[in-house]
This record gives C-alpha cells, sequence and structure tokens, in this order.
C-alpha cells in the first residue's frame, strides 16, 4: 500500500515555522504518514541566539506541536548539549512528542513498511581507522558507512553528505551561483550496495533533483530495473523563497520497475567488486549486541508482545543495527566481519602466550539463517571463501605468537529456523588436538545428548563442496586445527612456520590435493598443521542445544563455570580492551584492513 512522506532539507532552530507549515500541508492529519529532516534540525550552538534557545525550549517542553512522526539524523553542526541530556537521559529516542532521533547511523522500518537508512553527518579524515566512537558527534568514518551495507536494501536513504560522482552523467545543472557540497566516496559506495529508491540529501541554499539513474543488476537473469532518485533539499529560510519541502509518495510493496523513465541514466558510480545482500531469518545467540530492543520508532519494546523474527536492523549480529556493539568489532570485510565475543569462554590469562581470550565470532555481512540459505551462488560462495579465509588467518597468527603450542577450533550451528549463521573461534592447546581429546570430546558429548552420530570430513576449502550438502540446512560443524608439529630440526622447524604464515590463499596450505600419495599429503600435512572437520546432522524437530560447541570446550579447558556467556560478561572498558589487544596482534594478518 502506498503512502506519503514530506521531507525537509535543513531546519536550523525555525521550529514554529516550519512545524506550523507542515501541519497546513496536512489539516486533518491523515495525508502524510511521516517526516523526514535531512539536514540540520538545530541551529549551530557555537552561533545560536537567544530566539534560537528559547524556540529549543519550547520544542523541548511540548509548546511546540510536531504534527506528524518526525525522524531527523545528525547534519553538519553538533547537537545542542540539552538535546544530548535529553536523549541520554530518555529510555526511547523521541525528545518530544512525535519527534525522533534516527542516530547517527540507522536502518529502520516504518509501520507502512518504509525501510529508511540513514547516515548522518560530515566525512571526517582525522579518524584513522574504525567506527566514530560517539554518537552525537557529526562526524563519521567509512566504517561507519560500510557497517550500513549490511542493511542490504533501503527504501529511502538519507545523508547529509552528498555522494561522490552524483553528478556524472547528468545533464542537469546547479542553479547559477550554487556550489556544489564535497561529495564523499563511502557514501556513493552505499548509496550502491542499498540501491534504495530515494536518496535523500541536503544543500544549503538550492535544491536539486537528478535524473533517476539505474543500478547494474544483481542478478542478470531477472528483468528488475533498480532506480535511485537523488534529491537534495535546501535548509528553511524565513526570507528566502526556495523550494524546503519535498513531498512523495512510496509503495513499500510494489515491484522494481521494469519501465524506466525516458530521463534515466546509467549509475554514476563506478562498478563495485562485490555487492551485499539480504534474507530473512531469526537469531540464535546475541553476543554482541548493546541496549534494549526498541520499536520502529526508537522506542522500547515492550516484554510482553509478541515479536516476529528481527531482519537487519535488528539483529543482533547485522551492521546495520544500531544498537550494535561497535566497540566488539575487528575486522570489516567485503562479504563478512569478525568481532571478540561478549562474554568470552576463554580470558586473557587463558593462554600465556595470547593476552587476549581469543574467542572469536566470523559473520557474513548477508542476513541469513544459514550459509547455504544464500540466494546468490556467487554470494554464497565468496562469503565463505572470505570466512575461511579470516579463519586461516587466524591459524596464522597463532602459530606465530605460539609455535606448535596453540591449535584451534571453529564451529558453527546451521538451522533453517535461525537468524543470522556465524562461525565461533576459539584457541585451544595443541596438545589436547594431537591426542584426538577435542574430536573425541565432540563425538562423546552427542552421542551422551542423543544427537545423531557425528561424522568425520574431509576438509575441502573449495566453497561448493563445504557449503552446499542437498537440501540440508540444519547441522552442527566444527573444524579442528593443530599446527605443525615440533620438530629437532630447527631449518625444518623454520620453514614450517615461513609456510604458515605466508600462506593465503582460501585454497592453499592445510589441505593437501585429492590426487597426492599418501605420504606426500603426510608431509604437506605437518608442515602446514592438520584440519579435521566433524559434521553433526540435525533434523529439523531436534532441540539443539545453542551452547553445545561451547559446552565441549568449556569442559575440555576446565571451565565449566563459565558455559552461560551471560555469567561471565565484562564492562565495556574491559571488552574493549581485549578487542585492542587482539587488532595488535592480528594487523599483520588481516587482509580486510590491507
Amino acid at each position: 500500500m502506498a503512502t506519503k512522506l514530506l521531507v525537509v532539507g535543513g531546519v536550523h532552530g525555525h521550529f514554529s515555522a516550519v512545524f506550523s507549515k507542515i501541519a497546513a500541508q496536512d489539516p486533518n492529519n491523515n495525508t502524510f504518514s511521516s517526516a523526514i529532516v535531512a539536514g540540520d534540525l538545530f541551529a549551530d550552538p557555537a552561533s545560536s541566539s537567544t530566539a534560537d534557545d528559547e524556540q529549543l525550549f519550547a520544542l523541548l517542553d511540548n509548546k511546540i506541536k510536531v504534527p506528524l512522526p518526525t525522524y531527523f539524523t545528525l547534519g553538519q553542526v553538533p547537537l545542542p548539549q540539552r538535546v544530548i541530556e535529553r536523549l541520554l537521559s530518555s529510555p526511547s529516542d523521541e525528545i518530544c512528542e512525535n519527534l525522533y532521533f534516527f542516530g547517527k547511523r540507522t536502518t529502520l522500518t516504518t509501520t507502512e513498511r518504509v525501510k529508511i537508512v540513514a547516515l548522518g553527518g560530515r566525512s571526517d579524515p582525522n579518524i584513522a581507522s574504525g567506527t566514530s566512537k560517539d554518537a552525537y558527534t557529526p562526524v563519521f568514518s567509512p566504517a561507519d558507512a560500510k557497517v550500513l551495507h549490511g542493511a542490504n536494501t533501503a527504501h529511502i536513504l538519507v545523508t547529509p553528505t552528498w555522494p561522490k560522482w552524483i553528478r556524472h552523467g547528468s545533464k542537469i545543472d546547479l542553479p547559477q551561483d550554487a556550489i556544489e557540497p564535497v561529495g564523499d566516496e563511502s557514501i556513493a559506495e552505499l548509496c550502491s550496495t542499498l540501491r534504495p529508491r530515494y536518496h535523500f540529501s541536503s544543500s544549503p541554499n538550492f535544491f536539486y533533483e537528478r535524473e533517476p539513474f539505474l543500478h547494474a543488476p544483481k542478478d542478470p537473469q531477472t528483468d528488475e530495473k533498480h532506480i535511485t532518485r537523488f534529491i537534495s533539499i535546501p535548509s528553511y529560510s524565513p526570507k528566502a523563497k526556495r523550494k524546503w519541502l519535498y513531498a512523495f509518495r512510496i509503495d513499500p510493496t510494489s515491484e522494481p520497475s521494469t519501465d524506466p523513465p525516458p530521463s534515466t541514466t546509467a549509475s554514476p558510480f563506478p562498478s563495485k567488486k562485490s555487492h551485499k545482500r539480504q534474507l530473512p531469518g531469526q537469531e540464535q545467540q546475541a553476543p554482541h549486541a548493546s541496549g534494549p530492543e526498541r520499536d520502529n520508532r526508537g522506542r522500547p519494546r515492550k516484554r510482553h508482545q509478541r515479536q516476529p523474527p528481527p531482519g537487519p536492523g535488528e539483529c543482533f549480529f547485522c551492521l546495520s543495527n544500531p544498537n550494535i556493539a561497535t566497540h566488539l568489532i575487528t575486522s570489516i570485510g567485503d562479504d563478512s566481519y569478525v568481532t571478540t565475543a561478549r562474554g568470552p569462554l576463554t580470558t586473557a590469562t587463558t593462554f600465556a602466550s595470547l593476552p587476549f581470550p581469543g574467542h572469536l565470532l566470523i559473520i557474513p555481512l548477508t542476513h541469513s539463517p544459514t550459509l547455504h540459505s544464500i540466494t546468490d551462488p556467487q554470494a554464497r560462495s565468496s562469503t565463505y571463501a572470505e570466512m575461511t579465509r579470516f579463519r586461516r588467518a587466524m591459524h596464522r597468527m597463532l602459530h606465530q605468537r605460539a609455535p606448535h603450542q596453540l591449535g584451534a577450533v571453529t564451529w558453527e550451528i546451521s538451522r533453517a529456523n535461525g537468524v543470522h549463521t556465524h562461525w565461533q573461534f576459539l584457541p585451544i592447546d595443541a596438545d589436547l588436538v594431537h591426542r584426538g581429546l577435542v574430536s573425541a570430546a565432540f563425538k562423546v558429548q552427542a552421542e551422551n545428548e542423543q544427537y545423531a552420530k557425528m561424522e568425520t570430513r574431509e576438509v575441502n576449502l573449495a566453497a561448493a563442496a563445504e557449503i552446499d550438502d542437498g537440501d540440508r540446512h540444519d547441522f552442527f560443524r566444527v573444524w579442528i586445527w593443530s599446527p605443525p608439529k615440533d620438530t629437532t630440526n630447527g631449518a625444518a622447524a623454520a620453514a614450517a612456520a615461513a609456510a604458515v604464515t605466508d600462506a593465503d590463499g582460501p585454497t592453499e596450505g592445510l589441505v593437501p590435493t585429492v590426487d597426492a600419495t599418501k605420504e606426500a599429503r603426510d608431509t604437506s600435512s605437518d608442515r602446514l598443521g592438520r584440519e579435521q572437520c566433524l559434521f553433526l546432522p540435525l533434523s529439523e524437530d531436534v532441540r539443539f542445544d545453542l551452547q553445545f560447541g561451547r559446552r565441549v570446550l568449556a569442559k575440555l579447558l576446565g571451565l565449566e563455570n563459565r558455559i552461560n556467556w551471560k555469567d561471565v560478561s565484562q564492562s565495556q572498558e574491559a571488552e574493549t580492551a581485549d578487542a585492542e589487544a587482539f587488532k595488535a596482534a592480528f594487523k599483520e594478518f588481516d587482509f580486510s584492513a590491507q
């Protein structure tokens, strides 16, 4: 069903005038479902006048009526301190009746099912790496934009900053004397990834609407044509006569058009090597989310409400979730990312050679309950390959820091009724692996819990062979890696360490070629380490213990008191310290940072 929305360029503290004019557009309060502010809502605190302050106090005291639900993000200037204090003390993001803060970066779905993605602020080149830490400072980094790629799609994209290259291929000139805002490359990549129907931005004093442009199809077999309309709206001014308010109708249930308008151009953005995809699902565990669950207006959900499975904006593993704990994220690749685990099984003192717990998660950017459920074959393959590459990079890091002393276990729970699939990674004493105790522990625990028999499978680093298992979505899988065995031959030991350190590609090392002789296979395995795969098929009606992998390893390591991650949660300061320690150790192996 179609719904009508209003978009304002910037308000700059003129609350009474702007909201009264919005009310005049909808006197019966039934024409528009909501409004969006694409620029600065508030006056610049550094230069605000007494009149500006009076307007702000009246707004926060609900003396100025906001006629319909209105959303705003960060613009180019800081938020007033009183607004920040209101947000910090409020259980929701509503600063007064009907006025909601998007947050610096967010994904929101309205009650009319319109999906909005917003990234506020201006690009700051001084943010060296990672996401910006202050939720209320009007700056963002490329990582902030990349986080929102996990939203996969959007009906509406809101960024006060223009995308780079947006006027390439356009025949529409800017108004006379207008200065084109500086565009940002990460905003262009975000628009290209999400392919929104509308991309709204703000400009100081002129209105600009580009010709619609056509995105390259993700699936060449489809006739769908994803078209974006880029519209930049100026700020309201009581003196200047210009178009500062834009009304439009959108039907979120309609399919992408197969007949673009005559004026449509090709995308102004350079082609990308990869795109992010989406699939719905339901979550298994929430080890690195923070903050209460919220409804689509930013208000805390009531516990007794029965909620549908979370989408990317609410999923604890989706980077587009505004409540995600970004301080735990250590690496972001093209198709997956790495984070330290919240409530890790191990601690920074478990292994003498590691100054951090080493309990990590490798998570696809695609919101999908299983890897097999990623419908695009290329996306499925590239996601698995990159996750495997992260896993192997961690093996190499362990071998460098603790040669021959530490192995690793990586496990996966794949359920068709899950939310967002992921792998968990944990170092373990190499001696336990060499003696076969790790594999035996998993098999015995599966037997004790009366699951199906756990199978030993050949490790195949070709993504298609590892992912596709007929139509099976439900299984538990574990990879057990043992490092190269120590040798008294110093030259051989050095060569083994170098081989593990240098091997990188997703199909190199660890596993010998199929046509090799047994002797050659054993030599290759000894030189590069060995990896064993155990596979436990699960029927749909089996209630599988989501802590199964953690429970087995806790018993092996003598950490039974840490089985439940909620019982061993850390302060944010401790979590941050562990994440930073891992990032420092992983730096030379992190291909995503190169």
